[in-house]
């Protein structure tokens, strides 16, 4: 079928409602850009560990041999990381993770409870990795803050860090959080100590889920919407 600027007299309003549509999606996913580079889209995957755990494996096993090591603290083959996916524990832990506008997960970090000692400190151990397209995006530091906040609210005392000494994106994220590093033997353990929940800690968790929850319809809209485009106009190109 053809499309011409007029059809019987009457102006075709299709070639307007394809630019009107065409200006939509181009303001959304600047949108959604921006907020990616400002590490803003984070995501709790705790709620549906049987749809993301073949994500976390999928984004742990891009990681390069350095990037493992600095992210585990030693050499780590692809059994290792299948074995460690397989151990996660949803329902003691909880993992936080950004999504690209492809819904590719770029970004995770493992916030893991660490067992009660009676007369010290209730902690918590952050690790977290990050794959290099969403690198120097500030998406560590969002991790880091948004595990910070939860942890508050779960009545952690001590956000702890362990990474080995020459890590220095760690090292940076740990010392520009405030937190109190020791180093030996090649490791370095950091500290934060967190002060107690707060009314506007729990509003700024409810909201930050909240975010998360549209955060993922819109980008899950306009994954459709690319695949509408395909369809409709016979373009690969404008699908991504």
């Amino acid at each position: 079928m053809v499309f011409t600027p007029h059809t019987r007299g009457k102006p075709c309003i299709f070639p307007l409602l394809l630019l009107k549509l065409c200006t939509i999606k181009k303001r959304l996913i600047t949108y959604l850009s921006s907020h990616i580079r400002q590490g803003r889209l984070c995501l709790s995957a705790n709620c549906t560990p049987g749809i993301y755990r073949q994500e976390i494996l999928g984004h742990l096993l891009q990681l390069n041999e350095d990037d493992r090591r600095l992210r585990f603290g030693t050499q780590t083959p692809d059994e290792v990381i299948l074995h460690y996916v397989e151990g996660l524990d949803f329902n003691r832990d909880v993992l936080f993770g950004v999504f690209d506008l492809d819904l590719k997960l770029i970004g995770i970090a493992h916030l893991a409870y660490l067992p009660e000692i009676k007369g010290q400190a209730r902690a918590a151990e952050f690790g977290v990795s990050v794959l290099p397209e969403g690198r120097a995006q500030g998406l560590g530091t969002a991790l880091l803050q948004r595990s910070a906040v939860h942890s508050r609210n779960t009545r952690i005392e001590t956000l702890y860090v362990h990474c080995l000494s020459n890590n220095k994106a760690m090292m940076h994220l740990a010392q520009k959080a405030g937190m109190r590093v020791e180093y030996a033997y090649g490791d370095a353990d950091a500290y934060l100590t967190l002060p107690p929940a707060s009314p506007a800690t729990i509003v700024e968790e409810a909201a930050n889920e909240q975010w998360a929850d549209l955060d993922c319809a819109l980008k899950e809209g306009l994954k459709r919407s690319n695949q509408a485009w395909w369809w409709l106009l016979g373009r690969p190109g404008m699908a991504r």
